[in-house]
């Protein structure tokens, strides 16, 4: 069998390394940025709508409830919009809509990993706000901010909502929000989402739905690994398996082997071996409580300037300055 140095060559994708290097590993390990091709994409806007997927209704309720409320925390009605991975913007929309009511002077910057979503989106926002100024930025989150840093003399407010920060470890995310603040200037904002720890029962229904969605979108990135790079998973000998630690607060999903087997990758010339019950981790969702986020803003950079909840105060967007 060829060893991972002998496959790796600049010839394969990055896709392809990280499925090489995730399969490889013990225990096996996968990416959930790679969930988001074309299906990906279109299961996670169902997701999105589930009646127990509680994040989106959250958020949406916060920007409908509290969207002056942010615009005054802002402070500024001249300034750069940036959203990291904007999905089909279905909440920030309420945000540029309330700005452009009130006159505010900006461009909004949408920046994702997937071309699909962004084509989307900006179809969508010609057609629903006309009168926005839009630049839509396809690419990795930090070589756009830094490309767009010193361009403009105009602050930025930048966001990154939905608890995507949850996908991160606690480690991760300090060292994510350090690279944040490094591209921006001090004065600079940042709106996150947070997902709140709450009661375990309705965070474990959000991520493992009766519909069997959140299952069809975790397993299409098996069906994905087949057509890309030429693989021979039976997505049927696979099982969807959701974990919640209320310590930790990490919600924690699996792709566990229904049984004893071996897939062959053509693009990796090679097989992986699953054990029965074997399980590949592929995707984390932290929860935080409000101590643990406002410590991760002060170790960040930022200091915390104003917190936006839900009236359930399952959700919190929490607006950091750069110090």
């Amino acid at each position: 069998m060829a060893s991972i140095q002998q496959i790796q060559s600049p010839t394969l994708t990055a896709f392809a390394e990280d499925i090489l290097q995730g399969l490889s590993g013990t225990p096996k390990k996968l990416s959930s940025k790679y969930f988001y091709d074309e299906q990906g994409d279109k299961l996670f806007q169902q997701i999105m709508r589930m009646p127990e997927y509680y994040l989106t209704d959250c958020e949406l309720e916060i920007f409908e409830s509290r969207k002056e409320g942010i615009l005054q925390a802002i402070g500024q009605d001249h300034f750069q919009l940036l959203e990291l991975g904007a999905g089909d913007g279905m909440k920030t929309k309420v945000l540029l809509r309330h700005f452009l009511e009130r006159g505010v002077d900006f461009q909004y910057q949408p920046i994702d990993i997937s071309s699909n979503v962004l084509m989307e989106l900006e179809e969508s926002l010609r057609t629903e706000l006309p009168a926005l100024k839009v630049k839509a930025l396809p690419g990795d989150y930090f070589k756009v901010l830094h490309e767009l840093r010193g361009h403009s003399g105009q602050p930025k407010v930048v966001l990154f909502l939905g608890a995507n920060i949850g996908n991160y470890t606690l480690e991760q995310a300090q060292r994510f929000l350090r690279a944040v603040a490094a591209e921006l200037n001090p004065g600079d904002l940042l709106l996150t989402g947070f997902d709140l720890k709450k009661d375990p029962g309705v965070i474990l229904n959000a991520y493992n739905d009766p519909a069997g969605i959140t299952a069809a979108f975790n397993l299409n990135l098996l069906r994905r690994i087949n057509r890309e790079l030429g693989a021979t998973f039976k997505l049927q000998d696979f099982k969807h398996w959701e974990t919640y630690n209320p310590i930790t607060g990490e919600t924690k999903s699996y792709l566990v082997s229904r049984k004893d087997q071996h897939v062959f990758i053509k693009a990796l010339s090679r097989s992986f071996h699953f054990e029965a019950w074997e399980a590949i981790d592929v995707e984390l969702s932290k929860k935080y409580s409000l101590s643990e986020l406002e410590s991760l803003a002060e170790q960040a950079g930022f200091a915390v300037q104003e917190h936006f909840f839900d009236q359930n105060k399952y959700f919190v967007d929490s607006l950091w300055r750069v110090e």
